[in-house]
Parts: structure tokens; C-alpha cells; sequence
């Protein structure tokens, strides 16, 4: 084996020009075992020899060029310690390592046993995907992996990660971040305690609380998932919320995809709409950012939020998108509901309409309803129910062709049905006041029935009371253009007949109470959702 002696000699020998050798071989011989390493130097322009307390340290000055297994190491000037086993090289240090990885920095410290190297001022890490900037990095070339821990940066095109503490790792191009994460790109910033980020393929992978803002303003808390910022699509999971605007959105999970516009929730999702007041709950739901539509099934319930009467809806499926320009622009009235010229604000969600469809239940505690679909408008406030609607409102039950219910600040202010219309009230046991028609207005006061008026070949049976409230009679009315139904506290108070009635009065006693019956009567109070929380009950 050379000796450190036998070494200088030769490398003494060919001070005339270093260069011209193809290497010289220094073993270091380990203090821990009998193995030996050994560091190839290929090139330098002068060596010098001096003893520092016992210690021989040669200096290799100018264009030094060394090499350890398969990497490279590159310096102005160069010292080996044999007896630490130390190298230390000061001025424009590089180092290629594998080919793949190279380190720049202005001053290098490398533990030959260990394969540990300290860089240290300036320091800058390039992989071909990134570059890591520090001031301080400790790099392990037995595993290829770096530390710094006062304080980094990594640039990836045009993304910029700082961070106190990171690690990272050469084999998977991943950088793990810690403590005080900073993330910035043309699209988004996140800040979090930590974060796992991959410079190859672009992909940030939350491990803990991380809070992220797009160029939107939109903003995303999320505990677990990843962002893939190349294809700028991304997973959250943990609960997490985002929230543009106005409109909030928590789910067990989200995944979205920017380039499509395309995000899912699912599992116990909750959207909350602010400006409207409206907040949809499912276990699935699927938005179209670009063409701001959503879609929710699996039990969805929407809350229409007011201060004593919220209104309660589900379905099978709840639709939402904009309202087309094309009806926002037409000076008429379309289907009883009343259009004006509006200008389209995108961030207007008043602005949008709601399709339900199949197996619709509506609850709020003045009125009740069921229909095969339901359509809501943002613009009008009215619910158009279609396919065997029923409607309750205090003791009565009301059916129809189509209903259209108008609403105002969230409570129910009219109610409208076309053709066919049947309301029928229970006055005792088999006894029912029923008063039918073509049509039908049942309108509210403060949210609460107030009266309801029947048109058109109207027909009615009632009962009478007297004054001790014992039945004495009931009114069959053949025909008649007007019936009004007036109430008082949610129950029928007075009935008044209108322009050419006909009917008859019959003494309760001779009366047939299964005869007292309108044609189509049916009375259907088993299907109506009695609590907010019947509403899933009977689909």
C-alpha cells in the first residue's frame, strides 16, 4: 500500500504538470476498520506539502480535479488531512455525483469514511428537474441524500418552495419540506408546516395543515393529498374546504382537475352557498367550474336557511347551473314567472336555478310538499313542481297537475296550481272539506296560509259547526266561478262562495259520509314529510 509519503513523492514528481498523468490513486485507509477507500485526482496546477501539529496536509491549487467511486469533484484549491480523513476544497467547489446530481458551493468539507460532505455558502443543488438553494446543505453520497436546516430553496420552472429544514432525496427527485413551507406558482400559493414535493414529475403531496390560494382568490384547507401542478390536477383528503366566493365546500375527500374544470366531493359533502343562503349536503357531488354547473346524488338535502322557517329539499339528483342568457333577456313572462332585462355578473349566484328530480320532498313548518321533479330559480325564488305534486299547508292538503310555490326572504308567500286542482282539509275522522277547481292561489302571510281561492267550475264540500263547534251540517257546492278558503291560525276559519253558486246544504244526520267525496279525492297524508327528518323516508 502507498503511504501518504509515497503519495507526496509522486505527486511531487509531477509538479511539472499534474494534467498529464490519467490519475493517481490516495487510499484512505478507514480508522474504524481495515477497509480502505480510495480518491482518484486527475488534474492540478500545483501541490503543496506543509505539517500542522503532526499532520501532514497536502494542498492541491488550481483546476483540481478529483474522483470518489462515481463522482466528481471539481475546486479551485484543495487540502487532505490523512489523519481525519478529511478533504476540504475553498473556491467554485462542484461535484457531479452519478452523473445525474451536481452541488455547487464555495466551500466543501468531505468525511471520506462516512462519504458525509458539509457544503457550505452559496450552495446550489441542480438535478436536471430543479435547483436547491441554501447556505448549508449536508449531503450523504451512500444514499444520495441532502439536509439543510437553516433555511432553502428549490426553483422548478416556474414554481419556488422555501423552507427552514428540507431533505432531499436524489433517487425519486423528491424534496421533503419542513417547517414553515412556503409554495409559489404563476397558479397557486400554499403555506404549511411540511410538505413532500417531487421536482421530476411536479407533484406537491400535503402531509399536514396546508392552506392554498389560486389566482381566483379561491382558497383550499386540506390535511392529506396531493397537487399535481404540471397537469394541474389535485387530491384532498381529511376533510378539506375550499371556498370561492361565496360558495364553501367540505367532503370527506375532493379531487379536481383545473385543465377540465371537472372536481368531485364525496363523502358527508356540505356546499353553502352564502349570498343565497343554500346549503347542499350529499355523499356525492361532481362540479363543472367552466361551466359552472354541479350535480349532487346519494341522499342530497338542500337547506334554504332563514332565521325561524328554513326550507328543506331532496331527491334522487339536484342539478344547479346558470340561468341561460336567453331568459335573462326577455322582457315577457315565462310560466308565471316574472323575467326583467339582467346583466350577467359570473358571481352572481342568484343568478342560477336548481333541478330536482324524482322522489322530491320539500319541509319547512308551514308547508310541506312531494312531486316527481322540482325546478328553482335563483332569479324568481318560485319552486315549479311537476308529475302528481301534493302540497300541505296547516290541515290541507292540496293536488294538481303542476304547482308553482312563490317564495320571498325563504318563506312560502303564494302557491299556484294549474288545472285540476283539490284541496282537501280533515275536519273529523272520514270527514273531509274538499273544494276543487280549474285552478288554484293559496297565498301567505308572514310564511303562514292566509286564505286560498279556487277557480273556475269550482266545487266544494264542507262541513258546518255551530257554535259549540258540534257538526250540524255540510255544504256540497255543485259549481260555482269562486271559492275562497279563509283561515285563521293554519286552520279554515270561513268558506265564501262567489258569482253564481250552486249548492246544497244537508243536516249532518242524513247525510252519507263516504258519499260526501269530490271526484279524484284521495287522501294522502301518509306520504307527507311530518320532520325534516322524514324527508328520506318512503323514496
Amino acid at each position: 500500500m502507498k503511504t501518504p509519503a509515497r503519495i507526496l513523492a509522486i505527486l511531487l514528481f509531477s509538479l511539472s504538470g499534474l494534467h498529464s498523468l490519467a490519475q493517481i490513486a490516495v487510499p484512505f485507509k478507514s480508522k474504524n476498520s481495515d477497509s480502505t477507500q480510495t480518491i482518484y485526482i486527475w488534474h492540478s496546477d500545483t501541490l503543496r506539502q506543509k505539517q500542522k501539529d503532526s499532520v501532514d496536509i497536502q494542498s492541491l491549487f488550481g483546476h483540481v480535479k478529483l474522483q470518489s467511486e462515481k463522482t466528481f469533484f471539481y475546486t479551485d484549491s484543495l487540502a487532505i488531512n490523512h489523519k481525519d480523513n478529511v478533504i476540504e476544497a475553498f473556491g467554485h467547489v462542484h461535484i457531479n455525483d452519478k452523473d445525474s446530481t451536481d452541488i455547487y458551493s464555495d466551500y466543501m468539507k468531505y468525511f471520506v469514511d462516512t462519504k458525509q460532505i458539509i457544503f457550505q455558502k452559496h450552495v446550489e443543488l441542480k438535478d436536471g428537474k430543479g435547483t436547491l438553494s441554501t447556505e448549508e446543505l449536508h449531503y450523504d453520497m451512500n444514499a444520495h441524500i441532502g439536509d439543510y436546516y437553516n433555511g432553502g430553496k428549490v426553483v422548478n420552472n416556474n414554481t419556488v418552495v422555501t423552507s427552514k429544514e428540507g431533505t432531499y432525496y436524489e433517487a425519486t427527485k423528491d424534496v421533503y419540506f419542513k417547517k414553515d413551507v412556503h409554495l409559489k406558482d404563476p397558479a397557486y400559493q400554499l403555506t404549511a408546516d411540511s410538505l413532500l414535493y417531487n421536482s421530476e414529475n411536479q407533484l406537491a403531496t400535503f402531509i399536514t395543515n396546508t392552506f392554498i390560494i389560486d389566482s381566483t382568490g379561491r382558497t383550499i384547507k386540506t390535511r392529506e393529498g396531493f397537487y399535481d401542478l404540471k397537469n394541474h390536477r389535485a387530491q384532498f383528503g381529511k376533510r378539506p374546504t375550499i371556498t370561492d366566493k361565496s360558495e364553501t365546500i367540505t367532503a370527506d375527500d375532493i379531487h379536481f382537475d383545473d385543465s377540465t374544470g371537472f372536481s368531485t366531493a364525496r363523502g358527508h359533502a356540505v356546499f353553502r352557498d352564502t349570498v343565497q343562503n343554500l346549503t347542499l349536503i350529499s355523499n356525492l357531488m361532481v362540479a363543472n367550474k367552466k361551466a359552472n354547473t354541479f350535480l349532487a346524488t346519494q341522499n342530497p338535502l338542500i337547506i334554504l336557511k332563514q332565521d325561524k322557517d328554513s326550507i328543506y329539499i331532496t331527491g334522487d339528483t339536484v342539478f344547479s347551473a346558470n340561468i341561460p342568457d336567453s331568459i335573462l333577456k326577455r322582457p315577457d313572462s315565462v310560466q308565471g314567472m316574472a323575467i326583467v332585462r339582467t346583466a350577467r355578473n359570473p358571481n352572481d349566484s342568484s343568478l342560477r336555478y336548481l333541478q330536482i328530480y324524482h322522489h322530491v320532498r320539500i319541509f319547512s313548518d308551514s308547508l310541506q310538499a312531494v312531486a316527481d321533479s322540482c325546478y328553482y330559480s335563483g332569479l324568481d325564488s318560485i319552486f315549479r313542481l311537476y308529475t302528481n305534486p301534493i302540497a300541505w299547508a296547516g290541515g290541507f292538503q292540496v293536488t294538481g297537475d303542476t304547482m308553482f310555490l312563490y317564495t320571498k326572504n325563504k318563506k312560502p308567500d303564494r302557491l299556484y296550481v294549474f288545472e285540476n286542482s283539490l284541496v282537501v282539509g280533515k275536519a273529523y275522522s272520514n270527514m273531509y272539506n274538499q273544494i276543487k277547481g280549474n285552478t288554484l292561489n293559496g297565498y301567505f302571510k308572514d310564511g303562514v296560509i292566509d286564505y286560498m281561492r279556487s277557480k273556475g267550475s269550482a266545487e266544494a264540500v264542507y262541513y258546518i259547526k255551530d257554535d259549540s263547534a258540534a257538526f250540524v251540517g255540510v255544504n256540497r257546492v255543485n259549481k260555482a266561478d269562486v271559492i275562497d278558503m279563509i283561515f285563521k291560525n293554519k286552520q279554515l276559519n270561513k268558506v265564501v262562495l262567489r258569482q253564481d253558486a250552486d249548492g246544497t246544504m244537508y243536516p249532518i244526520k242524513k247525510v252519507n259520509i263516504d258519499d260526501m267525496k269530490l271526484r279524484n279525492f284521495k287522501w294522502l297524508d301518509a306520504q307527507r314529510p311530518k320532520t325534516k327528518y322524514e324527508l328520506f323516508e318512503n323514496n
